[in-house]
């Protein structure tokens, strides 16, 4: 299922359809937003500490432990190469990991409390920040570890998670309603649908008590919407990176009367694919085994949430760090500007090569493979990335945005690559015994707990 990525001394990609000045103005634009993150924390405090080279990976698929080849101590690192397949788990994509995913967070995490409340025992346990640009899955990973680790969610807190659920459902039609008027699609005269529908659903508040009921006539025009041929060409077609969808939006609008119906409860898979916005800094404290704890910091992870991490800096043994590779067409919600895979690439670079995190081990989790496998088969990735030149190749994509964030390990810090599909709890299940067997528990010997 997961599917670990290590380097290789092939070198660096080959240049393509984009000029060598562009790349170059591209990797300035990173550099600069680094720097200027870098400047912001070198301004709270100081430290410094040895860095170690990027050495080693792990096979998820089989827990093994396996040496990378390392690059010279100031060079830069070579492109990486695939440690086996892309996760196969569907027939429809050879070499995929397949089945929706979305980013999410819940209102309920069990022992989840607010940063700054840790037991004794969790002052003892591995600290971890989770960290990534929004809807990346931070949370969703967090979630993972609260079903394999945590006993999984109680119908009350599956409940909870209802409001949320029926808010991701009104604002994915907003977002197909106002993408409409954007393309100037016309209503099918057969849809027994009229303006004023679309309007009232764009003027729809949640009221001050949330949504424990999905309204009716919400439900049937939604439904309406969803199912007209000009609304499936409209966010499959040539304008579908111009504007923003949330990823599980297929779910949940084609789950849309089962989750109307009255005495709805969510599903586990409900929750996983459900999205709200992380804000502020929560903590959780994961107990893998008797030997082995986790203190993990999820952060919110839109740009004006990032401000809040320093704090949780200091005496970090791990950092989780989340790409969504399916963004790599889309932009920002709060600077329409920026390409959200260059966002994550400045937010990687500052932070792999903070001197918070120069004894910290960095995993990598290229997420989201099954929507970014169906996507690049109908968004050509060279479309915003010029130089990459493997067309829809699913593995040569994967290793062209590997290769673009292991070339910023200025620092040289061990970095542990997984493709994931966070939403697959077996996946993710893997991927954590992966990362238990190699770089936490040599933590944990290092420091002399084991």
């Amino acid at each position: 299922m997961g599917a670990c990525m290590s380097k290789s001394t092939d070198g660096p990609p080959a240049k393509g359809g984009g000029t060598a000045a562009a790349k170059r103005s591209r990797s300035q634009k990173i550099a600069k937003g680094a720097r200027a993150a870098e400047e912001k924390e070198a301004a709270a405090g100081a430290g410094s500490g040895d860095r170690s080279q990027t050495g080693h990976t792990t096979d998820s698929s089989s827990g093994a432990e396996e040496k990378a080849a390392t690059s010279a101590k100031g060079a830069a690192p070579d492109r990486p190469r695939l440690g086996g397949a892309v996760p196969d788990n569907s027939k429809r994509q050879q070499s995929v990991v397949s089945s929706n995913s979305g980013g999410s967070t819940g209102p309920s995490m069990g022992s989840l409390s607010k940063s700054g409340g840790g037991s004794t025992d969790s002052n003892r346990a591995l600290k971890v920040l989770l960290l990534g640009s929004g809807e990346s899955g931070k949370s969703t990973v967090l979630q993972q570890l609260k079903i394999l680790h945590q006993n999984g969610f109680s119908n009350e807190e599956l409940l909870e998670f209802k409001p949320f659920i029926f808010d991701n459902i009104i604002e994915t039609g907003k977002d197909i309603i106002n993408a409409r008027l954007k393309f100037h699609a016309t209503l099918e005269p057969e849809s027994g649908l009229s303006e004023e529908d679309l309007q009232g659903v764009l003027n729809f508040n949640t009221p001050g008590a949330q949504l424990q009921q999905f309204p009716a006539d919400l439900q049937k025009t939604l439904s309406n919407l969803w199912s007209l041929p000009s609304t499936q060409e409209l966010i499959t077609g040539e304008h579908r990176s111009s504007f923003y969808l949330m990823d599980s939006a297929r779910y949940f609008m084609d789950n849309l009367p089962r989750v109307a119906a009255e005495n709805y409860k969510p599903t586990v898979r409900d929750v996983l694919l459900s999205r709200k916005k992380t804000s502020g800094i929560f903590d959780t404290l994961v107990e893998m085994d008797s030997n082995l704890k986790l203190h993990i910091y999820d952060v919110g992870g839109q740009r004006s949430e990032r401000k809040k991490w320093i704090h949780c800096f200091d005496n970090v043994t791990l950092i989780i760090f989340c790409v969504s590779l399916s963004e790599f067409d889309q932009t920002l919600l709060e600077d329409k500007s920026q390409n959200r895979l260059e966002e994550s690439l400045i937010l990687f670079d500052s932070v792999v090569n903070s001197r918070w995190f120069a004894r910290a081990s960095i995993v990598l989790f290229l997420n989201k493979i099954d929507v970014f496998a169906e996507k690049i088969q109908h968004v050509p990735l060279e479309r915003f990335f010029p130089d990459y030149t493997g067309g829809q190749d699913i593995n040569k994509a994967a290793k062209y945005i590997l290769w673009r964030f292991v070339q910023l390990n200025r620092a040289h810090l061990n970095i542990y690559p997984h493709v994931t599909q966070a939403t697959d709890t077996s996946n993710i299940k893997l991927v954590f015994a992966a990362i238990k067997e190699t770089i936490l528990e040599n933590s944990l010997k290092d420091s002399g707990v084991l």
